[in-house]
């Protein structure tokens, strides 16, 4: 179990680092909201099928990743610098104060 939690940990610090710029306006119960419902998975996973559990937070990410670059090539928005901002904003509907 130990290490599954550590690496759900490493995935966390490196998703969000990552993705943080695309998560700017999200409302921090709602991210924060997204990472409890993949711990919990993930746990829930480790008591049914033990160590195959790790995968799953890779794999959960993988299709999320894809849909992320797909989306944000077809709307004109560099998928790792979420420029340009306005845009971005304009998109996901959010106040532009720049």
């Amino acid at each position: 179990m130990e290490i599954l939690l550590i690496e759900l940990l490493v995935i966390q610090l490196i998703a969000t680092n990552l993705f943080s710029r695309f998560e700017v306006e999200t409302p921090a119960l709602k991210r924060i909201g997204k990472w409890v419902m993949i711990n919990g998975i993930a746990v829930a996973l480790y008591y049914w099928i033990n160590e195959w559990a790790l995968i799953f937070p890779i794999v959960a990410l993988i299709p999320g990743t894809i849909y992320h670059f797909r989306w944000c090539k077809k709307n004109g928005i560099d998928p790792l610098k979420a420029t340009p901002r306005k845009k971005y904003y304009s998109l996901r509907g959010w106040k532009w104060e720049g």
